[in-house]
């Protein structure tokens, strides 16, 4: 077997285990699962940012940093889902503020030289700002919808439509970028990604939110196809800002993959990159021009 088939097998693998995990967890409308999921992949993202800086041997500290994000994603999903996502905001500005009083302090205890100091603390709590906190926008999403008549949620069909609409946002550029790309865009961060690549991105992840919304017109019922394709537009171009984003971390750590969490796709941070960037879009749009509160 060749290692390109190799690798097709093992990301189409991964890809399907995932998706029917999230389907599960999506349809089934099982409250505690999206905290398992989404508590997870968050954590897990955010050891394998520290992990990196490590392999690139950059000063942070990562015990007190996941202990800092596991605060924060706890209290976040508590307050979202018996108070309101408002609330949950003013959790995680708090926990925000606390996390960066006690990494001052942490260093207190450190020898000051150079920049190391100033380092370290710059890494660390970047590395809440950048995998947690932008992550835990999808759990508002899930609570910012009301709840039906049985009391059950029903923001996670919007989740849903998130993943689909970034999802395609990665596939339009993979292919497009396959088939007819030429003009490298970003060469410095990443060498394969096209300008071809772009415009398929932004075409495949308006035409998954067009057509999911056209398929679940009930599930999605605060979306117009207006704002899909606006929105398809928007998340699509931050899918990709996503990605690129990540690839400057791993660059500047000088490796392939996040971690090695998922066969053929690499780990939890290579899976919700794009996420990261295009959940805190559609929460805002859903708040601000839809008028969701």
């Amino acid at each position: 077997m060749t290692d390109k088939r190799l690798v097709f097998l093992r990301r189409f693998g991964s890809t399907m285990a995932l998706w029917t995990l999230a389907l599960w967890t999506i349809f089934s409308g099982y409250e505690p699962g999206f905290f398992v999921l989404l508590t997870a992949l968050g954590l897990v993202g955010l050891w394998e940012y520290y992990t990196m800086l490590d392999h690139k041997r950059l000063p942070n500290f990562k015990v007190l940093g996941m202990l800092c994000g596991g605060v924060m994603s706890v209290g976040s999903y508590f307050y979202a889902s018996h108070v309101g996502p408002a609330h949950a905001q003013d959790f995680e500005l708090a926990a925000l503020i606390g996390c960066v009083l006690v990494v001052f302090a942490r260093q207190m205890f450190q020898r000051t030289r150079d920049l190391s100091p100033l380092e370290t603390m710059a890494f660390t709590v970047f590395g809440i700002i950048y995998v947690p906190w932008m992550f835990l926008f999808v759990t508002k999403i899930v609570y910012l919808l009301p709840r039906d008549a049985a009391l059950h949620v029903t923001g996670h069909f919007y989740v849903l439509w998130l993943l689909v609409v970034t999802k395609f946002s990665d596939m339009g550029a993979y292919v497009t970028g396959s088939i007819i790309g030429k003009n490298l865009m970003v060469p410095h961060i990443s060498p394969k990604k096209t300008w071809e690549g772009f415009f398929g991105a932004l075409a495949f992840s308006t035409g998954g939110a067009c057509g999911l919304l056209a398929l679940m017109p009930e599930k999605l019922k605060y979306l117009h196809q207006r704002d899909a394709a606006i929105l398809g537009i928007v998340l699509g171009f931050a899918a990709v800002i996503g990605d690129l984003a990540e690839s400057i971390v791993k660059r500047s750590a000088d490796v392939k993959d996040s971690g090695r969490l998922l066969p053929g796709i690499g780990g939890a941070l290579d899976l919700i990159d794009s996420i990261l960037f295009t959940a805190p879009l559609l929460y805002f749009y859903l708040r601000f021009a839809i008028g969701l509160t």
